[in-house]
């Protein structure tokens, strides 16, 4: 049985230069309650405290309008979270999610619409045949369950063995879904290969259909959702409010961690090019850098 260890939710404030922003808070997992701890950073002091704790790998988290926070926990369950920490009992009607390796419940985010019907998205490791999947689905957020959950995407191809689900979601300024899709590890040359989802980011609409602006909509032996490939496994996404540029974090092997700019279509190369190696110290990449593929923003090399 794999090690699971309960962790808190915390909240962090740091003071930037006033060409960056002046405060911004997140949310991060340590300590217990209570705790306050100050640390010096290149971007100004970070002030982290405490909010909850007793929580079992919490993934993902959503801010209700109220001010409380909905909070997955990788091994199936999602609760409530009041911001002086009060966690709610298990929301009911979960969707069954698949605990293996670093699969599991993982992301949640609200429709932006969220206020006037409370339907949010939920984005997990789901078993089929003899390994697991990347799956989205939708649902309206009840006083103590979900709603109305229907599955409007599975990942294809390659089953994963626990591994690189990717699983983060971000909703468009068009209302539109954009979802992180990982290669599954052991399958990184299909992150090259638009025939399946492995190593891709894709966008679809709330209901799960193909926008039909997408780049590779109409194009022979490619998946009409996909947005952009050549990804590893990324795990951050978000969408810069002043641009509305979209912004990902990919995990590197060993080094090679990168920030994007995800454009419409692009090719990130991986495995093709990067800054990282193996595991095992064997070489991975054939070069940094090759036309048609996209640089990152930054990378990091340890």
């Amino acid at each position: 049985m794999g090690y699971q260890m309960k962790t808190p939710i915390l909240w962090v404030t740091a003071s930037l230069t006033a060409a960056i922003l002046l405060t911004t808070s997140f949310v991060i997992a340590t300590s217990t309650r209570g705790d306050s701890t100050s640390f010096a950073s290149s971007a100004g002091q970070l002030e982290v405290q405490t909010v909850a704790s007793g929580l079992v790998n919490p993934w993902g988290l959503a801010f209700l309008p109220d001010g409380r926070m909905l909070v997955t926990e990788r091994p199936g369950r999602m609760r409530i979270v009041t911001a002086n920490g009060v966690l709610s009992p298990p929301l009911k009607n979960v969707p069954e999610v698949w605990v293996s390796g670093q699969g599991g419940l993982l992301d949640v985010e609200l429709d932006k619409d969220f206020a006037q019907n409370n339907p949010l998205y939920i984005c997990f490791a789901e078993r089929t045949g003899g390994g697991g999947r990347t799956a989205v689905a939708r649902a309206r957020l009840g006083s103590d369950r979900l709603n109305d959950v229907k599955v409007i995407f599975r990942q294809e191809g390659p089953l994963s063995s626990g591994n690189h689900y990717g699983c983060r979601i971000a909703q468009g300024n068009d209302g539109d879904l954009f979802v992180t899709l990982g290669e599954h590890f052991s399958h990184r040359d299909e992150a090259q290969n638009l025939a399946n989802h492995l190593g891709k980011i894709i966008r679809i609409a709330p209901d799960g259909s193909v926008p039909a602006d997408n780049p590779f909509v109409g194009r022979d032996a490619a998946k009409p959702e996909i947005w952009s490939y050549g990804h590893r496994n990324e795990q951050g996404l978000a969408i810069n409010p002043a641009t509305g540029d979209l912004w990902e974090i990919e995990h590197g092997p060993r080094g090679g961690d990168e920030v994007n700019i995800i454009g419409k279509g692009k090719n990130y190369g991986w495995p093709v090019i990067g800054y990282g190696i193996d595991y095992n110290g064997a070489k991975i990449h054939d070069s940094t850098a090759r036309d048609g593929m996209e640089q990152p923003v930054k990378y990091w090399v340890p």
